[in-house]
């Protein structure tokens, strides 16, 4: 009867608590679903950003000072950038940010069998591609280029790496649902607003230089992952009854000349994704097949051209469950 008294008694004092524990959950909950989602955007890299986050206060002025962080070591359009100073043959000191990403330009680089290189800005613009709008450079010109590795441009991974300082940043102020996106490369978090998983578009590729085709190829059901797009179908030329792409491959010097036209990857880092994006647009699909065996940490979804006109789809086995239905 004692032991009986005491099992009693010590229920007597749990059931307040549990009681308080069930109350302070749905108030949490509550509180949660209540809080707003904030929407800001601007202009970085010389694109746009767009960050959607799920807080009771603005962050803009703290979103805007970390990609100013970032567009201070990496930037092309900005002469006081570390990139830019070393392009100009100085040596200012490399920061933690830079030689982070750096050594992840490498590991790729090798990875991918020199598919993704930050030396070929010379290249990009000999075919009137990057910043400087030049003639078609001659066989000569190309294998002079092809010698000179001391420009760096970290175009094809500064925006992935935009977007994961900005995640960093929400993620150590508590924030829990989110998505940012940097000229199209984006991580994602939680839930969007209607507590649903992120919808993110894969944009049909069709010849569009003025970016006005907004068609979709798919839509992803994508949350906790990053993704990047690199493609060939906004960014070309005509000349000579000749289509030339943006996308130089490193080893030869041209634009590449194959029958994949965008290339998504999904990873945990947005940067990674990025850069393997491009490389995949350089490789060609059978050789990017080749390098996704030997990182199943990655998911793809490749979008290629058909002989009779029309596109074909490949995308990796463990993406099927994010195609929205």
């Amino acid at each position: 009867m004692a032991t009986e008294g005491k099992q009693k008694n010590k229920l007597f004092w749990q059931l307040p608590l549990l009681i308080f524990l069930i109350v302070g959950t749905v108030l949490i909950i509550r509180q949660q679903q209540n809080m707003p989602y904030q929407h800001d955007q601007g202009s970085i890299f010389g694109t746009f950003y767009n960050v959607t986050y799920q807080c009771d206060k603005n962050m803009k002025a703290e979103i805007e000072a970390a990609l100013q962080q970032v567009d201070g070591e990496f930037s092309m359009f900005n002469d006081t950038s570390t990139v830019a100073r070393i392009n100009r043959g100085e040596k200012p000191a490399e920061s933690k940010m830079y030689k982070e990403v750096f050594q992840l330009a490498q590991t790729v680089h090798q990875e991918t069998d020199g598919a993704f290189d930050i030396t070929v800005a010379p290249l990009v613009n000999a075919w009137g591609f990057g910043f400087k709008h030049e003639q078609m450079p001659t066989r000569q010109q190309v294998d002079s280029l092809l010698r000179i590795r001391n420009q760096y441009d970290f175009s094809a991974i500064a925006k992935g790496y935009g977007s994961d300082v900005v995640a960093r940043l929400l993620r150590n102020n508590g924030i829990e649902n989110f998505m940012v996106e940097i000229g199209g490369e984006i991580v994602t978090q939680g839930v969007s607003e209607k507590r649903l998983p992120w919808k993110i578009g894969v944009t049909k590729p069709t010849d569009d230089s003025l970016s006005v085709s907004g068609e979709l190829q798919t839509v992803l059901n994508v949350t906790d992952i990053a993704m990047a797009t690199s493609g060939n179908y906004r960014n070309f030329y005509y000349k000579g009854g000749r289509k030339y792409a943006h996308t130089i491959d490193p080893k030869t010097g041209y634009p590449v000349q194959h029958s994949l036209l965008s290339a998504t990857v999904l990873s945990k880092s947005c940067a990674t994704a990025d850069a393997y994006a491009t490389s995949f647009m350089v490789m060609g699909i059978d050789r990017a097949k080749t390098v996704l065996e030997h990182h199943p940490e990655l998911m793809a979804y490749f979008i290629y051209a058909l002989p009779d006109g029309t596109n074909g789809v490949w995308f990796s086995t463990a993406l099927k469950s994010k195609i929205a239905e």
